[in-house]
């Protein structure tokens, strides 16, 4: 595994690679590695690809507001994971040679951004989807790796993609949850003891609305209300951000939960804001 810094040189790497006649892997990552990265790129790696793994906390996915300076880092033992699952290439650059000038363009797919995460994180897609176009610019990836628990995210990235003729194929990959069912995030690591005891009530939460969908089909306002008394009564420090039944394509609000739908959470406790999903589809079955 080599670690490199600059633009040209993972472009060297990769155009080595492919000389070699290697299909290339991307994984792009904000550092803080945990098992659910370790999953993408393990998913990666069985494919036999030479896998790249970009490691950069983006700072114009943060508001001002938000946690950019204090966002966990953790390079030492990142780097670590990666050598021992077989990362090829591992991408560190600094934010002067991702951005050696204030950025003037953006790409924004603003009708699937400004919804759920979006509506309270303005211009954070905007920010994710300059940056990963940048990355996939640079590495110039077959295939490129995501997971579900950012289930916007990746269904953002994938119209990007396809609407710019990026020849990029993007994998969405399994949420990966700690053994009492809380999905695995970065951000886990601001939780208090406290906080930690009361988050899984999140997936609970929407087991309960998923098995009450599929029982009784209730309207979209019925599970809303149905998650968030369960809220209420099992993480009372958190504080909810929203609660949506959404298109799982179009991510537009949607009453009639007899379709497919995506059940969406986030809520907040303390420095930690927490989202998690959970799809339901009309076919028993379809994953």
């Amino acid at each position: 595994m080599i670690v490199v810094r600059t633009i040209s040189q993972v472009r060297q790497a990769v155009a080595d690679a492919k000389a070699d006649g290697r299909a290339v892997g991307l994984v792009p990552t904000m550092g803080a590695l945990h098992a659910g990265h370790y999953s993408l790129i393990e998913a990666a790696c069985e494919r036999g690809l030479f896998v790249v793994v970009s490691i950069f906390v983006n700072p114009i996915q943060f508001a001002p507001t938000e946690d950019l300076a204090a966002y966990p880092r953790t390079p030492e033992s990142d780097l670590a994971g990666c050598r021992d699952r077989g990362v090829a290439v591992v991408f560190m650059p600094e934010p002067s040679e991702m951005y050696p000038r204030p950025t003037l363009t953006v790409v924004d797919v603003p009708q699937l951004g400004q919804t759920l995460c979006g509506a309270s994180r303005p211009g954070h897609f905007s920010g994710v989807c300059t940056v990963v176009t940048k990355l996939l610019n640079i590495v110039q990836p077959d295939f490129a790796f995501f997971g579900a628990k950012d289930f916007q995210q990746a269904t953002i990235l994938r119209r990007m993609v396809e609407d710019l003729n990026l020849p990029t194929t993007i994998v969405v990959c399994p949420i990966v949850r700690e053994a009492d069912g809380l999905a695995m995030s970065s951000r886990n690591a601001y939780l208090t003891d406290a906080e930690r005891r009361q988050a899984p009530a999140l997936r609970r939460s929407l087991e309960m609305a998923a098995d009450l969908v599929r029982r009784n089909r209730p309207t979209s306002g019925e599970v809303v209300e149905a998650i968030l008394a369960f809220l209420g009564g099992e993480s009372p420090d958190g504080i909810v951000d929203y609660v949506e039944i959404v298109d799982p394509e179009s991510l537009s609000p949607v009453e009639n939960t007899s379709d497919d739908i995506l059940i969406a959470l986030a809520v907040r406790f303390g420095r930690a804001r927490l989202i998690d999903n959970m799809r339901v589809d009309a076919k028993p079955g379809r994953s």
